[in-house]
């Protein structure tokens, strides 16, 4: 086999590949210096000549010109009769180079050349795909799902590049059937082995943000800012909008009609409940804003510790909490401030101390009820000491009648 013909056995793979014929030459040349260094143990004495424009290549080999029988290695060194055959003006100690044909290495070395070759391929377009999908981190790729396994689904795009989808980057209520293309984003690019591993993810809060930008022109020309997301997967997401015209609702922007905006992204997300505020910069209003459409008295913030503590009606405590503590849980991520509910009871929810006669003795209800108090609060606001002074009671009778009267509100 010529050098042409040596190379031409590789043109299919290099169209195949999408190689370069540049690259395709510089891989030829690392494959013949492997090959040297197989043969003479080392690629020192050589050059390698590669033409991309004919698709040649020549080996030379440089030897030192010695006198005659003073040839210690006939492979790097040449005595001085031999070379003058070649030119008569050679002198002792100059280089003298000659040409090495592929042919002269041997059928077993140019075999070894090819199977370097196809290594040295496969490592470039390992290395290829490695930079390609690095770059692409945080991006969304679509893929046709090609294999489900219990742990992942493997994925292949257009290209035939291959995706893998663990069970945990998985929306919980992802079911997915073979052939049918599905949309996530890159989340991370390792080699495993000689290989790199794409590895994709539909649960990350940057899926979300990318899905927003495709669906949201105002977001994706900078109109509008995402300033976080967070998420749930599956299950709820809230993310928090802001806008450099003051004249841009950018909540309204997001949502669109009736939801049309968002809808579409709703569903790629397996019906993730997605709400959507707009950004403070004041801590309080953040908080606020950030737990949704519910009545809230006050809140305390401690900007030093990131803490804030609500405070809002017995009603609304459920929907401050939400579904298995989702809505708090969401708001403290998205504000950056871990928040506390305090419960707010109104004068409505106290009780009558007469309401206890089944656990209290009407005596003792009514040394309460002479000096005015009729109510489990009235008597819960007032310490001990303070009873002891003003009712006709021992302090253990006091202290039960307390925890009664507790348990009714811890209840």
């Amino acid at each position: 086999m010529d050098n042409i013909a040596l190379i031409e056995s590789f043109g299919d793979f290099k169209d195949e590949k999408g190689i370069s014929k540049i690259d395709l030459m510089a891989i030829i040349e690392d494959a013949l210096k492997t090959l040297l260094r197989k043969r003479f143990d080392s690629d020192d004495h050589f050059d390698v000549i590669v033409n991309p424009d004919k698709g040649d290549f020549q080996i030379f080999l440089n030897k030192t010109i010695v006198e005659d029988e003073m040839s210690e290695d006939d492979d790097l060194e040449i005595e001085i009769s031999e070379a003058k055959k070649i030119d008569p003006t050679f002198e002792v100690g100059e280089d003298f180079t000659m040409e090495i044909p592929v042919a002269q290495l041997g059928r077993r070395n140019i075999l070894t050349l090819k199977q370097i070759l196809a290594t040295k391929l496969q490592e470039h377009n390992n290395a290829m795909l490695y930079e390609q999908f690095r770059d692409r981190i945080g991006e969304i790729v679509i893929g046709e799902i090609h294999h489900i396994r219990h742990k992942h689904v493997i994925l292949l795009d257009d290209e035939e590049n291959e995706f893998i989808l663990p069970k945990e980057n998985q929306i919980p209520s992802d079911f997915f059937k073979k052939g049918e293309s599905i949309r996530a984003i890159v989340e991370s690019v390792d080699f495993k082995g000689s290989k790199p591993q794409i590895i994709i993810s539909r649960t990350a809060p940057k899926f979300l943000e990318k899905l927003l930008e495709l669906e949201i022109p105002e977001i994706q020309d900078g109109t509008i800012i995402l300033k976080k997301v967070v998420r749930i997967p599956g299950e709820k997401a809230k993310i928090a909008v802001d806008a450099y015209d003051d004249r841009i609702d950018p909540v309204g922007a997001c949502v669109g009609v009736k939801g049309s905006r968002i809808h579409g992204v709703v569903r790629e997300l397996r019906n993730e409940n997605i709400d959507v505020i707009q950004w403070a910069k004041n801590p309080e209003l953040l908080v606020k804003r950030a737990l949704g459409n519910v009545i809230i008295n006050k809140i305390d913030i401690n900007e030093e510790t990131n803490y804030a503590l609500v405070y809002t009606p017995v009603e609304e405590i459920s929907k401050v909490i939400g579904k298995q503590g989702q809505n708090i849980r969401l708001a403290s991520w998205l504000s950056g401030f871990e928040i506390d509910v305090y419960r707010e009871a109104s004068e409505d929810d106290d009780v009558e101390l007469k309401e206890f006669d089944d656990d209290i003795e009407a005596w003792v209800l009514e040394e309460f009820r002479k000096v005015g108090l009729t109510t489990a609060k009235s008597v819960l606001d007032k310490d001990t000491s303070t009873l002891l002074n003003m009712v006709d009671l021992e302090e253990e009778t006091i202290e039960d009648v307390k925890r009664i009267l507790k348990e009714e509100f811890e209840e």
